[in-house]
């Protein structure tokens, strides 16, 4: 049967256990498979066959959630069944949790004022009706729960609570804790809202509209409608509706919303701009080049979205634990209850009574959301200032990078190198040096080859040109086959006449290329790319974090001593692809290992670091490419990413600390009577609240400065 990946918005979430119920409920049903579940997104993606759909989002409505086919960032409640559920960004007292709430506490208060005027039967039963209708919804996705299969769930635990404090005579306090539990509920999705902010506010960067010119007349356009190919017009102070190139004006761009840069960069005809950038001073023309939803924001926030499926090993390990912790949790509440009276003859109402306290106490929703939450945070912090991660699982190996190598040409230097020297063969000119070599790199989008290319004023006609990984190009111009190579690889082919002259001219930092046709030497042409303006600091910083770094480049050594010298980090020179893939493996020997390039060479080592890093102005290959990606071309935003990861996993043990302690602290003093029903309530939805407020603080957090 057909299969096809569809996705949800799903309303009502507001903790891990919701997004745990979802996932196991919808894991059962037949013809639905590889089902993920987004907390913070609030997003159930599946693959699914087409009459398995409609079972789906049954089996989330049972368990009380909303859920709409997904549209976009900005679905909301509509599901198509005619029902209207809890849009994400609707104040707690108009969701359905929040009404109950204000039912509950309604009801009990009323409760409360009957006793005080009336008799304490009449009272009593005031309590007991309080109880039975804060706890009928709770009860309801309890027991819809249980038909999927999931005994312990919080409601559950609640239900059982409230019906066996009820049993044994306290109905006051089990009317007090179904109100406190329905608060702590309220509280946890507000957190949990505030938590999702960052990535809306990803999304609210797009203007909602745009001004297309046609036929000499401007046109307000949903900026969703916005097509490839159309001139848009910016005025100043306006969002760039999406990516394009300026046709006409002159002013400054603030990209600080796409890239995190907080300086305005200058645009004029010719240059790229980002949608969601902001034209600070000046009118712009600007030619639409990608559609709303390939757009690098776009890209961005997807790629944010996803990075929160992505599990940490941590959160996993946390998920496992809590399945085995919940049925433990039931069992000692058991044996609270069996033992006394059974054994050493203690009160049943006072044994009942203490393990219903600890079936409360007993709920891990603090600590299953304590990972999620802080890596949501990181994330959406990160994503702000031009640092994209996909996933807990890089947070967690980007904490722990002890080496960082970085690729020399765009990485470390500008990548944007110019010829500096052209030394021609005898009987040739300089003009047919640099015919041939803009012939052999026509097809090429090194920074070297694009050099020459400036240099010779375009591309030569040339055909069959193909890339030599790590040694340069080759092409047939003019009827011969042409090579433009190391000087290395020209010597071993009898393409380099003047070897003296490479030596000289990279002993003074230059890069050169040899050009030559089969054993016809052509001559020489050199160039220089000079370090970024930050790279030095970068390499301070990573110093002050304790992380070493090494260069990895295919350049000749002396001018990779030229580069890496000054800015005090080690050099390994002349190294093809499958040589930095083996320097990789030689620094993993010593500890987790960082790479940085830019995204369009040296994949293999990319992947087979711990942490492959991309460096490349938000192109769609640095996007796409390895674990995480640099926006701003700055070495500065490495240590930056460390720092921030390692800010993150601080968080994730605080989390853990807090809501193990906390239960652990209170599991006793429930066992002893020192506290009841109550206190284990808000102790549960305290200790809840406290982690995903810890994690929030994440989102304020600068990892580019230095504290």
């Amino acid at each position: 049967m057909h299969e096809t990946r569809r996705e949800w918005t799903i309303s009502g979430m507001d903790c891990a256990g919701c997004t745990q119920k979802v996932t196991r409920a919808v894991d059962r049903i037949a013809g639905v498979a590889d089902v993920r579940v987004s907390l913070m997104t609030q997003r159930l993606s599946a693959t699914v066959t087409r009459d398995a759909a409609p079972r789906l989002e049954e089996a989330v409505r049972r368990l009380g959630y909303g859920i709409a086919a997904h549209t976009g960032m900005a679905a909301q409640g509509e599901c198509g069944c005619g029902h209207d559920h809890d849009a994400t960004d609707a104040p707690w007292y108009r969701t359905g949790k929040g009404r109950l709430v204000l039912l509950t506490g309604g009801v009990l208060a009323l409760a409360w004022a009957v006793r005080i005027a009336t008799t304490g039967s009449l009272g009593y039963a005031a309590f007991v009706l309080a109880c039975l209708i804060g706890v009928a919804p709770v009860a309801r996705r309890a027991f819809a729960a249980l038909r999927m299969g999931q005994p312990f769930t919080i409601e559950g635990l609640m239900t059982l609570a409230a019906m066996g404090a009820l049993a044994i005579g306290a109905a006051e306090e089990a009317a007090a804790v179904v109100f406190l539990f329905a608060v702590g509920e309220v509280l946890e999705g507000v957190a949990a809202g505030r938590a999702r902010q960052g990535i809306r506010a990803l999304a609210d960067l797009v203007p909602k509209t745009a001004q297309v010119e046609e036929n000499g007349t401007l046109r307000t356009v949903p900026a969703a409608q916005v097509r490839v190919g159309q001139i848009v017009l910016v005025r100043p102070g306006d969002r760039i509706p999406a990516d394009g190139t300026v046709q006409d004006g002159l002013g400054g761009v603030d990209e600080s919303p796409v890239t995190g840069e907080s300086v305005p960069r200058v645009k004029g005809a010719g240059d790229a701009v980002h949608a969601g950038s902001i034209s600070t001073d000046a009118a712009l023309r600007i030619r639409v080049d990608k559609e709303a939803a390939d757009t690098t924001l776009a890209r961005i926030i997807r790629l944010v979205e996803e990075a929160q499926e992505a599990r940490a090993p941590t959160e996993r390990v946390l998920d496992r634990f809590s399945r085995v912790y919940m049925p433990g949790i039931v069992g000692l509440a058991a044996l609270v209850i069996l033992i006394p009276p059974l054994v050493f003859g203690g009160m049943w109402e006072t044994w009942i009574y203490r393990g219903l306290a600890l079936l409360l106490i007993g709920c891990p929703c603090a600590l299953v959301i304590s990972v999620p939450a802080a890596i949501a945070s990181a994330l959406s912090a990160g994503a702000r200032r031009g640092l994209l991660l996909k996933g807990g699982a890089v947070i967690e190996a980007a904490a722990r990078t002890r080496h960082v190598a970085f690729d020399k040409t765009g990485t470390l230097t500008r990548g944007t190198p110019v010829v500096t020297d052209l030394v021609p063969t005898a009987g040739v000119t300089e003009a047919e040096l640099m015919s041939v070599a803009a012939g052999v790199e026509g097809g090429s989008s090194h920074p070297l080859a694009r050099a020459i290319l400036t240099r010779a004023g375009g591309a030569t006609p040339a055909i069959d040109a193909r890339a030599l990984p790590g040694r340069g190009a080759q092409a047939q111009v003019g009827g011969r086959m042409a090579w433009v190579t190391s000087p290395a690889h020209a010597a071993q082919a009898g393409g380099l006449s003047d070897p003296a002259a490479a030596a000289r001219l990279e002993a003074a930092g230059k890069t050169v290329v040899a050009v030559f046709h089969d054993r016809a030497p052509l001559g020489l042409i050199a160039l220089r790319d000079e370090a970024r303006e930050d790279s030095a600091e970068g390499i301070r910083q990573l110093a002050a974090l304790g992380v070493s770094a090494t260069m990895l480049t295919g350049d000749n050594a002396r001018t990779a001593a030229a580069i890496a010298g000054p800015l005090g980090l080690s050099a390994r020179a002349g190294l093809l692809p499958e040589d930095k893939l083996t320097a990789i493996r030689t620094l993993s020997a010593t500890g987790p290992v960082m790479m940085i390039g830019d995204g369009i060479n040296d994949a293999p080592a990319l992947k087979h670091a711990s942490v492959g890093v991309a460096m490349g102005s938000g192109t769609d290959i640095a996007l796409d490419t390895a674990d995480a990606a640099l926006l701003r071309d700055r070495v500065t935003d490495v240590p930056a990413l460390i720092r921030l990861s390692r800010a993150a996993m601080g968080n994730i043990r605080q989390n853990i600390t807090i809501a193990l302690g906390l239960k652990a602290v209170f599991l006793v003093t429930s066992v002893l009577g020192v506290t009841g029903l109550w206190i284990a309530i808000l102790a549960d939805t305290g200790a809840t609240v406290l982690v995903t407020l810890n994690a929030l603080r994440l989102l304020r957090m600068d990892p580019t400065r230095i504290r």
